[in-house]
C-alpha cells in the first residue's frame, strides 16, 4: 500500500503579493545600491555600468528561482499585463500585483539610500529622454517579454538564467540601459544616484515599455503558441 502524495497548498493572495513586493524591493535595492557602490569605487562610468549589470543580472536569477513558486516572480507590471492578456491572471489580482510591485520598488530604493547614507527622499536628476531612449525601452521590454514567453514551460532555473542574461545584455545594447519595467522606472525616479531617472522622463519610458510588452505578446502568440505564460 502506497501513501498518497502530500497536497501542495497554493500560496494565498497575501503571500503572493508579499512575494511580489519583497522581490521587487530586493531588485531595486540591488539596482540602486550596486550603482552607488560602483560609482563610488570606480569613478568610471563604463566600469560602474558593468558592475551594475552583473549585480542586477545575478539578483534577477536568484529572485526568480526564489519567488517563482510563490507569486510567479513577475516584479514587473508589464509582465503582469501579459499574464492578464493570456488569461493566466485575473484583472483584480493583476492590479494588486502592480501596486505591490510599485510599493516594493519604492521601498527598495529607500533601503538602498539608507544603506549608503543617501537622503531617504529624493528625486532623480539623470536625463534620459529623446526618441532613442524611449525606443530603447520599447525594444528592451519587447525582448524581455519574448524571452519569458519563449522559455515558458522550461525549468525554473532556465527561465531565471534567460531573464538575467537578457537584462544583462540589454543594459549594454540599448541606449537607455534597459529599465524594461514600469515599477522599476517609477522607483528609479526617486533616486538622484547612478541608476536614477528624472521624473519628467519616466512617463515616456513607461508608455514605451507597455507598448513593447504588447507587441511582444502579439509576436509570442505567433511564434510560441504552446508556450503560454503560467500565472498565479
Amino acid at each position: 500500500m502506497t501513501s498518497a502524495a502530500p497536497l501542495v497548498e497554493e500560496p494565498s493572495l497575501v503571500q503572493r503579493l508579499s512575494g511580489e513586493a519583497l522581490g521587487t524591493a530586493l531588485l531595486l535595492a540591488t539596482v540602486v545600491g550596486s550603482g552607488i557602490m560602483a560609482e563610488r569605487l570606480t569613478h568610471d562610468v563604463a566600469l560602474a555600468l558593468l558592475c551594475n549589470t552583473l549585480a542586477t543580472g545575478a539578483m534577477l536569477f536568484v529572485l526568480i528561482v526564489l519567488f517563482a513558486g510563490v507569486s510567479g516572480a513577475h516584479f514587473n507590471p508589464a509582465v503582469t499585463l501579459v499574464h492578464v492578456l493570456n488569461r493566466a491572471l485575473p484583472f483584480r489580482t493583476a492590479v494588486a500585483y502592480g501596486l505591490a510591485q510599485i510599493a516594493g520598488g519604492i521601498a527598495g530604493v529607500w533601503l538602498a539610500h539608507a544603506m549608503f547614507g543617501e537622503a531617504l527622499f529624493a528625486l532623480g536628476v539623470n536625463a534620459r529622454n529623446g526618441f532613442g531612449q524611449d525606443l530603447s525601452e520599447g525594444v528592451a521590454t519587447f525582448g524581455l517579454i519574448l524571452t519569458i514567453a519563449g522559455s515558458a514551460g522550461r525549468a525554473r532555473e532556465t527561465v531565471a538564467a534567460a531573464v538575467g542574461l537578457y537584462i544583462g545584455a540589454a543594459y549594454w545594447f540599448t541606449a537607455s540601459t534597459s529599465f524594461a519595467n514600469p515599477a522599476v522606472t517609477l522607483a528609479r525616479a526617486l533616486t538622484p544616484t547612478f541608476a536614477g531617472i528624472r521624473p519628467g522622463d519616466a512617463p515616456a519610458f513607461i508608455a514605451a515599455q507597455f507598448a513593447g510588452a504588447l507587441l511582444a505578446w502579439i509576436v509570442a502568440r505567433f511564434l510560441f503558441p504552446s508556450g503560454e505564460l503560467k500565472g498565479k
